[in-house]
Formats: C-alpha cells, structure tokens, sequence
C-alpha cells in the first residue's frame, strides 16, 4: 500500500511538473513580439489634429503639409497652427459654384484634394488658427452632419433647378457656412506683423503655391504625361503627373532625406491599415502556411481572432506581399483602391526586421499606439498611394527632367 501511494505521489508531481512545463511554453509561444520601430529620418511637423466628424482630412492634411513647409523655410517653427476652417470654407464655396455651373452633375460632398488647398492658398491665402477657429465656442468637436444636411439640401434644390438659382443663393450659403465654420478674417497676426491672408502665405509662410505638384503613378496614362485622376472628390479636375512607380517612391525618400515632408492620399479600408497605428499589406496566403504548421497554431488552435490577427500582421511583423505596377492598377480598376483618406508623411523607419515603414501623420486625434501616428510599410505605400503632393524641388534632378519640371 505503501509504495502504491509513493507512486502515486511521483505521478502527481510528475503531471503538475509537466503542467507547469506547458503553460510555460504556450505563454511562451503565445507571447507577441509586437512592432518595434527605429526612425531613420523624421522631418518636423505641427502637433496631432482630430478632423472629428467632417470629410475634411484634405484640408487638414495639407494644411500641416504646408505648414511644415514653413518650418524648412525657416518661417516658421513647430507652435504654428494654420486655420483649417478658412481654406475648408473658401472650397466649399467654390464647389457650390461649380455645381450650379454645372447643372448639378458635379460630385458634391465634404471631400476634396491636397490640390483644393493649394488653389485657396494661392487664390484666397490662409490666416492663424486664432483667428478662425477650427472650433467655434462652445463645441468640443468637429461634427459637420447638421451643415451637411442643409448644404446638400441648397445643392439639391439648385439641381432640380438646372442650375438657375437666385442672385441671393450663394449669399444664402455663404451665410450658412459663416454660421457654422465662423466669419474669414480680412487679416491675421503673426510674430507681431498683420498681414492679408494673400500676403500672410507669401511673405509670412514664405510660401510660392508654384512649387507645389501631384504625383500619382497609373498605367491607363502614358508615364511622363499629366492627366486628372478620375475619382469623385477631384471635382477641380486638377492634373496630376504620371510616373512609374519606383520613381514615385524614389522621389518619397528623396524627399524626406531631405528635409521635406509629403501629403499622401491613401486607401485606409484595408484590413492591414489597423485603427492602432500599422499600415501593412500582410501576405494573408503565406502567413496562413506558416501558421498552419506552427507551436502557436497547437495552443491557438481555432481561436479566430488568434488566427486573423497571425495572418494579417496585425499584432507582429509578417510576410507582405511584393507590389507591382500591375497590382496597382487592378486595385485602381477593380474599386478596391480608392481615394479614402488624406494624410502627412513626415518621416522613414525601420522595424525589428529591417522593413522600412513611412512614418504618418494623421487627424483622427491621438489615437492608436501611436498617440495619432501610423507606421506604414513601404508595400502598402506601393500598392495604395493615390496621389502625393510634393514641393517639386524635392524631386530628384533626372526624374523632374522627364517629368518636363
């Protein structure tokens, strides 16, 4: 009886030894590496905005585009905060115009382009944040629903109407806009001098709006040609140059080299683009193979969160796919590359890989890991880069020779 119990005392070490054994390897194998970012480069940049509930990401990235063009120029430094408002306003006027112009078949919505912001500089300048707030008193945040609403409802009506409105209509959506965006200052006060908002961006900012070019890369145009890219929120129908598209990231590294930063138009409805501050292109085939047969896929077993977050990269580096011009142009043909979201890149990283990832900043507040900054992979910068808008200087010398710069 004796031994009996002896025996049974080694099993039940013998178990909880191994059952400690096996916790121990499935935390380990359970553990998650994460993203670990080095910067190679970072440019300056204003702080972190939040567009809120407002299909203005054109206007507030190209305003901190354009601000940190100030900064290199040496204009400028990183307190300065530019109106958002004032260039969203002066659009959405414009567009109104259009759109009766054009008897209502014209794409009317909040969205626009990095160009929209260039042509209001150059057109209607920009004043301080200061002086036409990006929040009126009182709110806490952006929330254009309600405006929207009435806006859509005047666009409407000049459509039924063929375009045949009253001498009073743009007043009546002037005075709406004013309502809710706020009144544009005739002046604004920087570094003790006042300026006109035409001035303020010439002689303020230090600013030429000619130095300033898109660059897109599709192969429906021939290379070194211009043409509008044909997505809704182009309703200026601004031209873009077209070119292949290694050169395109070419003249992204040449240019954060540098010292310049880059306003990037991306597709951001990719599983990969996270809401955590990863942009990645996973290899979803691949990464499915090598966790078929893994130590991770015997404790995950067919934990499907487990397994998607393996797969798409979405916790730790992964396999990516290799980007072609080819696979681009599909994505821009078939719909799944579209014109969704517009963003600054400011800089270059690496992970604990060795991947290059461009370093973003974005207008959704400080949100993600990143308190409001993505790190996305070169792949995806190939695969969904829509357009960028670039100082041309920052071009390297033999592509802005072909590109007839």
């Amino acid at each position: 009886m004796k031994t009996f119990k002896n025996l049974l005392a080694v099993v039940a070490l013998l178990c909880a030894t191994s059952l400690t054994v096996l916790a121990q390897q499935q935390q380990q194998v359970n553990k998650v590496r994460g993203y670990e970012f080095t910067t190679v480069k970072a440019n300056p940049i204003t702080g972190i905005r939040n567009q809120g509930s407002s299909g203005t990401c054109w206007a507030f990235s190209t305003t901190s585009f354009f601000e940190s063009e100030a900064i290199r120029n040496g204009h400028a430094d990183t307190s300065i905060n530019l109106s958002v408002m004032y260039s969203v306003t002066k659009n959405y006027i414009e567009k109104m115009r259009k759109f009766i112009r054009m008897d209502g078949y014209l794409n009317f919505a909040e969205g626009g382009s990095f160009e929209d912001v260039r042509h209001s500089f150059e057109d209607y300048g920009v004043v301080l944040e200061k002086d036409m707030p990006n929040l009126l008193p009182g709110e806490k945040r952006i929330n254009f629903r309600e405006m929207t609403a009435i806006s859509n409802g005047m666009a409407e009506g000049a459509k039924k109407a063929g375009g045949k409105v009253s001498p009073r209509f743009m007043e009546i959506y002037k005075s709406i806009l004013e309502t809710y965006l706020g009144k544009c200052p005739e002046t604004t006060t920087y570094k003790g001098i006042t300026y006109t908002p035409k001035d303020f961006v010439t002689k303020g900012l230090g600013l030429n709006m000619d130095d300033y070019v898109s660059i897109t890369s599709f192969t429906h145009h021939p290379f070194y040609t211009t043409f509008a890219i044909e997505v809704p929120d182009n309703w200026r129908w601004d031209l873009s140059y077209n070119i292949p598209l290694d050169e395109l990231i070419q003249i992204m590294d040449n240019a954060i080299e540098n010292g310049y930063t880059i306003a990037w138009g991306s597709d951001v409805s990719e599983t990969g683009f996270t809401r955590d501050g990863i942009g990645v292109v996973p290899d979803v085939e691949a990464n499915e193979k090598n966790f078929v047969g893994s130590d991770q896929a015997r404790w995950v077993g067919t934990d499907p969160n487990a397994r998607r977050a393996q797969i798409n990269n979405l916790n730790e580096p992964g396999k990516e796919l290799t980007i072609t011009q080819q696979m681009r142009q599909e994505g821009y043909d078939n719909k799944t590359t579209t014109d969704d979201h517009g963003m600054q890149i400011f800089g270059i990283a690496k992970d604990q890989n060795g991947t290059k990832y461009y370093m973003v900043k974005n207008s959704w507040g400080p949100a993600g890991k990143y308190k409001g900054v993505w790190y996305v992979s070169e792949a995806f910068v190939r695969y969904k880069t829509m357009n960028i808008l670039v100082n041309k200087n920052s071009i390297p010398k033999a592509i802005r020779k072909k590109m007839g710069l």
